[in-house]
């Protein structure tokens, strides 16, 4: 358990100031693909380390599979020494000053949209391989193969959430990723009822649709921010990653609770709802800046 605490500090810590490093060595109209590069490494491990992990495993053993991973970080660790550019430093600030990013104008607004959409996001990816199994009835031998179609999905969507970010917009984009993964969480609930010989095939093209939705928005919505704080970057991209690990950890924590009063059919539906709360949030964060507006206007 020490173990496990350590390595999700060291993690969290890794995400914030990757993103803060990748925007500080981009140009500005390149900082969400940028972002979507870092944000990617995540995805390709979701594509690639499981299955992996798994093969490992079964040759090698279940310590084989921790080997493995300490390797990665070391090989990590000596690409990061060699290639990064030396003498990045960030800004000395102090605690007041950290504390005081969360009320930066869209800041709030922002972390709490990105909470509840990994926090529906999680609710079924977490429990994915229960999904397969009971809620869809496919062989636990696929449970790897459900797994690499959502990572590829995951991998594709997060670069194109980056490219869309930076052509189209941040909020468009955060908002269009934040609906779809709505709408394909409660199609996972759907899909079960549908005839048993599309069953199969119309999970696993979901599973690859839902990867691709959830993981446009993470790029996207870091790109958000930084329109939204651009002199505090560094500050309010590791607010954002500590509002992701809360959502995971929140959905998580939901997803539990399901499979202990529902079952996994329940999952989907009720994952669903959290990208829903976000996008009321989004509207009525929209609301209020239309009627901020014109009072501004007519004091001045």
């Amino acid at each position: 358990m020490v173990a496990r605490i350590v390595m999700a500090f060291a993690a969290g810590l890794y995400t914030a100031t990757a993103q803060a490093t990748g925007v500080a060595i981009s140009s500005a109209d390149h900082r969400a693909r940028a972002i979507s590069v870092i944000v990617g490494g995540t995805t390709m491990a979701v594509a690639f380390g499981a299955p992996l992990g798994a093969l490992v495993a079964g040759l090698v053993g279940w310590r084989g599979s921790y080997v493995m991973v300490a390797l990665f970080g070391v090989i990590a660790a000596a690409s990061i020494w060699i290639m990064l550019p030396a003498g990045l430093r960030g800004a000395q600030l102090s605690l007041r000053q950290r504390v005081a990013a969360v009320a930066l104008p869209g800041v709030p607004g922002a972390l709490l949209t990105t909470g509840s959409t990994l926090a529906g996001a999680f609710t079924v990816i977490i429990y994915l391989a229960v999904v397969t199994t009971q809620s869809i009835g496919l062989s636990p031998t696929l449970v790897p193969a459900v797994l690499l179609a959502f990572g590829i999905g995951a991998a594709l969507g997060n670069a194109a959430g980056g490219q869309l970010a930076d052509r189209i917009g941040a909020r468009p984009t955060v908002i269009g990723a934040t609906a779809l993964n709505g709408l394909m969480l409660a199609a996972i609930s759907l899909v079960a009822h549908l005839p048993g010989g599309i069953v199969g095939p119309a999970f696993f093209v979901l599973i690859f649709a839902q990867g691709a939705t959830g993981w446009a928005f993470p790029p996207a919505q870091s790109s958000y921010l930084l329109g939204s704080a651009p002199n505090s970057a560094p500050l309010v991209l590791s607010l954002n990653a500590s509002a992701l690990y809360l959502g995971i950890a929140s959905g998580s924590l939901i997803a539990g609770l399901v499979l202990q009063f529902g079952t996994a059919d329940d999952l989907g539906w009720v994952g669903a709802t959290l990208p829903a709360i976000a996008l009321a949030g989004i509207a009525l964060s929209a609301i209020r800046r239309h009627e901020t507006r014109p009072s501004m206007a007519r004091s001045g």
